[in-house]
């Protein structure tokens, strides 16, 4: 436990412009003020209104700072997050910060990226988005720089894992940044979450008239869109699959209502499909004893959200780490990815429909997957050992005390 006699810690944190670090990074807030530490969240005045509220019990000890953004040409008027900017705008994240910090950016990190940059290391369908990285901005420096700079400049770093999760990669990791490294743990929701959500709530309404555990929920996040033709693929791998399935669908951009899904699906699939392109109640859907299995994009937030319930992964990484996210679930065998066409991340309908049936089907490869998924859910939902990690962090922060 962190030693309450010691004097309370002032701590800034200031997420990165996305829902998937601005929600983590609130609930962080929320367990250093638990234990009397009071906390500065800095984000932008919209996002910060667009948060949900800090619980009444340590309300008192968080402050959020609202930080204005400046007018950006080509941006979206009001653009804060990155739920907020065209697809095709947002810059690679993890994955390319890992990579530079790994190998130590150059000085002149444009030009000998694009010298040495292979098929293997960059797919093509992920070309536009790393140009992004290596062209410098206003500031004179390429977004991987200013990475690189940031990690090599920390006197510490903290990551949203455990060494019960992943006790070779933290360890590696340690040796990698060559400075300390501590856990937050895992960071998952209350399994109590979604239980206040209406049943009125249409997709718990539908979700309450399917058997026990034979729908398969599909969601790909809210950041990165399927492509149209991507979306039209999946739907009919879905329907090839013939499982129940519930889909919170995110529109593809520039395309029309009548168009996101091929047609006469939803007639033919009426029934045992349901569609909803508005606001889904993820927790509440995952914790419903009718789903099966989740088909995921593998970001970390919904990885540990499916593991949190037990569930098996159904995996359609799109970008950032969540390929890497999608690998490591797979090498532990809860579930598999659709394979993909590594020139240009296509994939097929009738490899969505067996990788469904595979996962969430077929008794065999059902009862295992399920059974690693178990296995995993007991970590994910250990609330002493994500506890003992923040503790672990806060003695760390100490040691840097002024």
């Amino acid at each position: 436990m962190d030693d309450g006699n010691s004097s309370p810690l002032r701590v800034v944190i200031c997420p990165w412009l996305a829902f998937g670090h601005l929600l983590p990074c609130l609930d962080i807030a929320e367990r250093l003020a638990s234990r009397g530490h009071r906390v500065s969240f800095v984000s932008t005045p919209r996002n910060i209104a667009r948060l949900p509220p800090v619980r009444p019990a340590v309300a008192p000890l968080v402050d959020f700072v609202p930080l204005p953004l400046p007018r950006v040409d080509g941006l979206p008027e009001g653009a804060e997050s990155t739920n907020d900017v065209p697809c095709a705008m947002l810059l690679l994240g993890a994955a390319t910060v890992i990579a530079a910090w790994a190998r130590g950016v150059p000085e002149h990190a444009a030009t000998a990226v694009r010298k040495e940059r292979s098929a293997a290391e960059a797919p093509s369908f992920e070309t536009e988005r790393r140009k992004l990285m290596i062209t410098q901005n206003a500031s004179g420096m390429t977004v991987a720089e200013r990475y690189f700079l940031t990690l090599t400049r920390s006197n510490l770093v903290a990551i949203r894992s455990c060494a019960e999760w992943e006790p070779e990669s933290v360890a590696a990791l340690t040796t990698l940044a060559g400075k300390p490294v501590v856990t937050l743990g895992l960071l998952p929701p209350s399994p109590e979450g979604g239980r206040g959500v209406s049943k009125e709530d249409a997709a718990v309404r539908w979700l309450d008239a399917q058997p026990a555990m034979s729908v398969v929920y599909v969601a790909l996040g809210s950041e990165v869109p399927l492509r149209a033709e991507q979306v039209h693929e999946l739907a009919l791998g879905l329907e090839l699959a013939g499982a129940p399935f519930l889909w919170a669908l995110r529109k593809p951009s520039g395309v029309q209502d009548a168009d996101i899904l091929p047609p006469g699906f939803e007639e033919r699939t009426c029934g045992r499909g349901l569609v909803v392109t508005g606001w889904v109640p993820q927790i509440s859907v995952l914790a419903h004893g009718a789903v099966a299995a989740f088909l995921t994009h593998c970001g970390w937030n919904s990885t540990i959200e499916g593991l949190l319930f037990g569930h098996p992964l159904i995996m359609l990484p799109i970008s950032s780490d969540q390929g890497p996210n999608a690998r490591l679930m797979e090498g532990r065998k809860v579930g598999m990815q659709v394979p993909r066409n590594e020139s240009d991340g296509s994939f097929t309908r009738e490899d969505v429909a067996e990788t469904v049936r595979a996962v969430a089907m077929e008794e065999d490869g059902r009862r295992v997957f399920t059974a690693n998924a178990k296995k995993m859910q007991e970590t994910v939902a250990d609330s002493a050992c994500h506890e003992r990690c923040i503790d672990g962090f806060i003695q760390q922060l100490r040691s840097y005390k002024a």
